[in-house]
């Protein structure tokens, strides 16, 4: 069976979309997301959903009418050639190359709207997203301070992601 995993800026309306994804992850995963162990979305739904698309800008992947992963980018006021990055797939479709999709495409994103560089924060033991983030910004330097990686990588060119 073929399933299509359609990608897209996020959308306002897209905030119910957003609870019910929030209620199919686990906490390891809001964990290694959020680096706290969170019960409700870190500042409400509706402040996820709303984006300016330029300094601030998110990509949803969809399944069958529901998402199943966020990727998103915050420039920084102080740098806007900047931007820091982060992105959640829900358990059921992780290791199946939503987050490298929507990963690729927003680092796309960033570099045709100015940015130089991407940051984030990872949690050392995460090999998966250090992995990723080590393929997509391979000139990245990783800072450990007390299990975390300080992550900063040069944008050396908008990568071609791979289809989920």
């Amino acid at each position: 069976m073929d399933i299509t995993v359609d990608t897209r800026p996020v959308r306002p309306d897209d905030a119910p979309l957003f609870c019910r994804l929030w209620d199919r992850l686990s906490p390891e995963t809001v964990y290694r997301r959020f680096h706290a162990p969170l019960r409700r979305p870190p500042f409400g739904a509706a402040r996820l959903v709303q984006v300016d698309h330029d300094l601030r800008e998110a990509l949803v992947a969809v399944v069958g009418g529901e998402v199943v992963g966020v990727a998103r980018y915050d420039r920084s006021p102080e740098d806007p050639a900047t931007a820091d990055v982060a992105v959640v797939v829900e358990d059921a479709w992780q290791g199946v190359g939503i987050g490298r999709q929507l990963l690729g495409e927003l680092t796309g994103l960033a570099a045709r709207r100015g940015v130089h560089a991407l940051t984030a924060d990872v949690q050392a033991d995460n090999d998966r997203m250090v992995g990723l983030l080590r393929r997509l910004l391979p000139d990245a330097v990783l800072t450990p301070t007390a299990g975390v990686y300080a992550v900063h990588g040069p944008l050396t060119g908008a990568p071609v992601p791979a289809a989920a």
